[in-house]
């Protein structure tokens, strides 16, 4: 360092701060990754909440329609298209559950 000049030139000097800008962008977008994948997780969660609420309830009204079914079986009655529509649901439902997706099984059961 002894006899170089210590200044540096305008295009020294400007590198130098579009070295350090470029060095906080990916920093900043390291930290915007980083709340992306927390907001996607949180609404992955609550998707997966719905999704058991929603067969949760499908399966209670396919039990209901059920009961509902002998009840008027027993009275001799003609059943009506809402019982047909819950009977599909039922049908759809215990499906689904038992040839859904693998993976989501997997991943729900590694997660608990």
């Amino acid at each position: 360092m002894f006899g170089k000049n210590p200044r540096m030139t305008p295009l020294q000097s400007r590198k130098q701060l579009l070295l350090v800008e470029s060095e906080l962008n990916r920093a900043l977008l390291v930290g915007d990754m980083a709340a992306l994948a927390a907001d996607v997780r949180a609404l992955t969660s609550r998707a997966k909440s719905i999704a058991t609420i929603a067969s949760s309830t499908a399966a209670l009204v396919a039990g209901l329609a059920a009961f509902r079914r002998k009840k008027s079986e027993s009275a001799g009655g003609k059943t009506s298209w809402l019982q047909t529509i819950l009977k599909g649901a039922g049908l759809l439902f215990s499906l689904w559950t038992s040839f859904g997706p693998k993976d989501r099984r997997q991943s729900d059961k590694q997660v608990d």
